[in-house]
């Protein structure tokens, strides 16, 4: 009797699961939705979204230059050896070039980006709905969504495209140094091929990747920290969960979007 009453139960175990899962797959699209569409009317706090370009953007510039540098240096040292084996040494600005710009510059950042500020946005928005200051907003008749939310998911957007840029550029500078130092190739040669491996569909693909994945960190950062429950406890598994889950699906979506740009412009 116990296996046939655990046997029947798991149907709606699982069904349970699932319901879950659906509801808060449609619950964080509202809540992305209604960040976006707070843009179009008023009011905006424009000078909150300044704050946390500067919270975000330039709080994030020493890990990304520390990392643009090493991985730069990293290619060319992994690469060298097989450039040398067949002669073509001149090749490794283009090399390094193409892979920054279209695959490592933006998934790395986008990782560096979740790790720092999709848990430091979890936990603050989390904190506040723990203390209860979101309820207080609510009463005051701030709404929380237009005055948290949407502020960070634009200074998200709009920073970790430059952010992406500056990683590309440290990352060949990076690159440059430990060429000129192992394969004694020359500046003019280094940055001549690195520039002209380049065309408009890598440069589209470079900026546009940042962009969705700002906007999956920010939205996904927001969400766990406003659905906090459980006290603290609740923050530190939100904290955590933001991170494993914006990292995870800017992995996924970088998947698709690199199929569907090379498509659109190979």
């Amino acid at each position: 009797m116990p296996e046939t009453s655990e046997i029947s139960s798991l149907p709606s175990v699982l069904g349970d699961v699932v319901k879950r899962f659906v509801f808060s797959v449609q619950d964080y699209s509202l809540l992305s939705l209604q960040s976006v569409t707070n843009l179009f009317s008023p009011p905006q706090y424009w000078a909150d979204t300044v704050d946390q370009m500067d919270l975000i953007g330039v709080g994030s510039l020493p890990i990304i230059i520390a990392a643009a540098l090493s991985i730069g240096g990293v290619m060319v040292l992994n690469t060298a050896s097989e450039f040398q084996r067949f002669g073509e040494t001149a090749l490794t600005g283009e090399a390094v070039s193409l892979a920054l710009v279209r695959e490592l510059g933006p998934a790395i950042t986008a990782l560096l980006v979740a790790g720092r500020n999709a848990s430091g946005i979890a936990s603050e928005l989390g904190s506040m709905v723990v203390t209860e200051q979101v309820d207080a907003m609510r009463a005051l008749g701030t709404d929380p969504i237009r005055k948290l939310m949407t502020p960070r998911v634009v200074a998200v957007v709009l920073t970790v495209p430059v952010l992406v840029a500056i990683f590309d550029l440290v990352g060949l500078c990076g690159g440059f140094v430990v060429a000129w130092f192992t394969l004694r190739l020359g500046a003019v040669q280094f940055w001549t091929t690195a520039i002209r491996a380049l065309d408009f569909g890598d440069l589209v693909q470079g900026l546009a990747k940042p962009i969705v994945f700002a906007f999956i960190i920010s939205t996904i950062g927001c969400y766990q920290g406003l659905r906090v429950t459980g006290g603290t406890q609740g923050v530190g598994r939100a904290t955590t969960t933001a991170v494993v889950i914006s990292s995870v699906m800017v992995l996924v979506s970088d998947l698709f979007l690199a199929k569907l740009l090379l498509y659109l412009f190979k």
